[in-house]
């Protein structure tokens, strides 16, 4: 096992990592901005490191930093967390270069998976099955005329790589074509500095399901079941569940052993989440993210099963603690994703915390970076917390939700807890008949009858 680990990232997600590590009796290192120097995981960690000023690029993304504080504490691995890092190919190879641990995945397939095309084809290889659409980039409004006669409309570009919903359009007739084209192409090429896009069929009303997996990066692999993140706004998670409402066993079972496959035909090592589209009782593989998710508690709560230790645990050489028929799934899981966000415009409010009070109780969990005092910095996502309850089954699950939500008090900045206090109620909600389109509607109506 690793003697001291840094932790490459901040918040909440900082904190879940140090518990981790300090379970097992590892060391631990954080690093931090100048805006960060107050943080929990700061203050937790048994050494920590300033790594620059408050922007992104130069603090938290700045790899010569970083490096820097490995050599300073004397660290022997490193553990990214989810965004900044965490899928950055060059990252991992020049880690491997210095003879530090990356805390996941090979730069390779992370390379792989990274190009939304390339993920493609090598879903296909893999036996998962996949969106109906084109084999790989497209160059021209031709080719995309071509495809989408071929498939049927409407259709959606997408770029080839990033994500959050950047550089995707929707054409739902030839007509349109030309414009998303021509935007998806700019959109990409601004944000992630790759104009390159593909085309797929757009799926009218799906869910977005997503199977966590593990592979020990030996030809071992393991699924723990699926999660459901179809409640977005803007092709951003707010709500997820583990299991899914509309999942039954068989098709639990059945896509799981096909993701497990998969990265066992790999070779892949650490944790991974295959994302689907799922519509009419059919799976339609989306992309893979080489990395912890921000929604893994909701697994862990059902499965019993730290990932983080997980994690660790095949990074350090260790293997899998479990195998796939020592997997079982209990109860029901539902993770809010708390934001510092006005809860009808979703403008971020950052600003100092003057009241926290976190809810408490039998199978209820916060995960969170804050305390009573904090100054919420405006450099950073909007998320502050992560409300993530248990039940017997969903309906128990909802009602420990609804009375967890109720307790939760955060004074002094605005957040999205109005937002889930109607949600949870909702009828919809209730019945869990919604899809990736559904809170988006919810909104419009909401504003519409003000």
């Amino acid at each position: 096992m690793f003697k001291k680990v840094l932790i490459a990232n901040r918040g909440e997600i900082a904190l879940r990592v140090l518990r981790a590590c300090k379970e097992l009796g590892i060391g631990t290192v954080t690093v931090h901005s100048t805006a960060d120097a107050d943080a929990m995981h700061v203050r937790l960690a048994d050494q920590s490191v300033c790594i620059g000023p408050p922007p992104s690029q130069d603090s938290y993304l700045n790899i010569h930093e970083i490096l820097a504080a490995c050599e300073i504490t004397g660290a022997d691995a490193i553990h990214p967390g989810y965004g900044f890092l965490s899928e950055n190919a060059k990252f991992a190879d020049i880690l491997e270069a210095h003879n530090i641990t990356f805390i996941g995945p090979s730069a390779d397939h992370i390379r792989i998976m990274g190009d939304k095309i390339e993920a493609k084809k090598t879903a296909i290889k893999l036996g998962i099955p996949v969106v109906p659409g084109s084999e790989g980039e497209i160059t021209s409004e031709d080719d995309a005329k071509r495809i989408g006669a071929e498939i049927g409309y409407p259709v959606i570009i997408k770029a080839a790589s990033g994500g959050g919903g950047r550089g995707m359009k929707v054409a739902n007739n030839e007509s349109e074509i030309t414009n998303a084209f021509h935007t998806a192409r700019s959109e990409a090429g601004s944000a992630f500095g790759d104009s390159s896009v593909y085309i797929e069929k757009y799926l009218g009303k799906p869910r977005h399901i997503e199977v966590q997996v593990f592979g020990d990066g030996k030809g071992g692999g393991v699924h723990l079941g699926e999660r459901d993140c179809s409640l977005q706004r803007r092709h951003q998670k707010i709500w997820e569940e583990a299991t899914s409402p509309v999942i039954d066993d068989a098709a639990r079972k059945k896509i799981g052993n096909i993701c497990a496959k998969a990265v066992q035909g790999l070779g892949y090592s650490g944790a991974g989440t295959v994302e689907f589209l799922y519509e009419d009782g059919e799976f339609y593989f989306i992309e893979m993210n080489t990395r912890l998710q921000v929604e893994h508690p909701v697994t862990e709560m059902i499965t019993r099963i730290d990932l983080v230790n997980e994690q660790l645990h095949v990074a350090s050489g260790a293997g899998l603690s479990v195998t796939q028929d020592e997997i079982t799934f209990t109860g029901h899981a539902i993770e809010c994703r708390i934001n510092a966000e006005n809860p009808d415009t979703f403008v971020p409010c950052p600003g100092t915390i003057s009241h926290f009070h976190v809810p408490g109780g039998l199978a209820v969990r916060v995960d969170s970076g804050v305390y009573q005092g904090y100054k919420i910095p405006p450099y950073y996502d909007s998320l502050i917390g992560k409300l993530i309850v248990h039940g017997r089954d969903r309906a128990e699950c909802l009602m420990r939700l609804r009375r967890a939500l109720d307790e939760f008090v955060v004074d002094g900045i605005e957040t999205t807890l109005p937002l889930f206090r109607d949600l949870v109620s909702n009828e919809d909600m209730q019945t869990g008949e919604y899809n990736i389109h559904w809170l988006e509607k919810y909104l419009e109506e909401k504003n519409r009858a003000r």
